[in-house]
């Protein structure tokens, strides 16, 4: 016959206590009902587990032997369920966050040293690309949330707003540009530009286009390396790069950092998370609410305009 797993527990408690009556107060059960739960469950057996003297109950040989058997198989369920239950609160597991930006300073750093904070035990893993590359992998569910800069139109899911960061240009040292306190759009039209195909890249091309007016706007280097690599280049001469606020919590040898501002002040860029509502990753959902404590969407908020 089956032997119930509460049977396991209570024999193993018995074994503990050494006096069935201390063992049945531990269980919260009448000492009879546990006496006879432990007489059925060495006939179901065939052997005799516990020796009951006037001194106490002690377990045989046969009955240490089975004993030990029987932690380890409710520790290591214990250890399942506890597993489980954790995974299922999206206290563990795997996140997958793709990310648009770097983590050198700024929101997404802050984000995601209080998500490791809060949950030490979930395995994030980050992916970095451009926004349309993000994008596809969300639809693909390579990625399970996306963090990238400006509305994206081929997004037709959840998305919500986070935060906005201030556009930078990381100059070289010798630059006639850095003796001024902030750089405007028109100053960079005949600058040669570095610009990534990674990252935010496009989305400082249509700026560049939208405030300097035209398709061609200036001398742009194209290269297809991480933001590192291009900051160096910036340190010895080879252009302007255009980067966000978050970028400029590294020193590079050579490279000073000045806002870009048009006639109405600093230009920034938003960013957004997306995801898709049919993911079922429990991961997802914390890391979700922790976005909304931190970045509240004011404008559905009651009351507000």
């Amino acid at each position: 016959m089956p032997v119930e797993f509460r049977d396991l527990r209570w024999a193993i408690v018995a074994s503990q206590h050494r006096s069935l009556r201390q063992a049945a107060e531990a269980l919260n059960i009448k000492q009879s009902t546990l006496s006879r739960r432990l007489r059925n469950l060495e006939c179901k057996l065939g052997s005799t587990l516990f020796e009951r003297t006037n001194g106490g109950t002690r377990p045989t040989i046969e009955g240490q032997e089975f004993l030990d058997a029987a932690r380890r198989v409710v520790g290591e369920t214990d250890a399942m369920t506890a597993r489980l239950k954790t995974r299922s609160r999206g206290e563990s597991g795997r996140l997958t966050i793709g990310i648009h930006t770097s983590l050198s300073a700024g929101n997404l750093r802050a984000t995601l040293l209080e998500h490791r904070h809060r949950f030490p035990d979930v395995d994030r893993q980050l992916v970095d690309g451009a926004s349309d590359h993000l994008i596809s992998d969300l639809a693909s569910s390579a990625v399970d949330v996306a963090l990238v800069a400006e509305p994206n139109p081929k997004w037709s899911d959840r998305s919500l707003l986070l935060w906005s960061e201030r556009v930078v240009a990381a100059l070289p040292a010798n630059h006639p540009l850095t003796g001024r306190e902030v750089v405007h759009w028109g100053e960079l039209r005949n600058e040669s530009l570095l610009m990534s195909q990674r990252g935010p890249g496009p989305e400082f091309l249509k700026l560049l286009i939208s405030k300097l007016g035209s398709s061609d706007p200036c001398l742009l280097l194209r290269h297809d390396v991480v933001l590192d690599r291009l900051l160096s280049l910036v340190g010895v001469g080879w252009g302007i790069l255009l980067i966000l606020e978050s970028a400029t919590g590294a020193v590079y040898p050579g490279v000073t950092f000045r806002e870009v501002h048009d006639a109405e002040g600093p230009t920034r860029l938003s960013f957004r998370a997306y995801w898709r509502q049919a993911n079922g990753n429990p991961s997802l959902r914390p890391f979700l609410d922790l976005l909304r404590e931190r970045y509240p969407d004011l404008s559905a908020a009651p009351g507000l305009d």
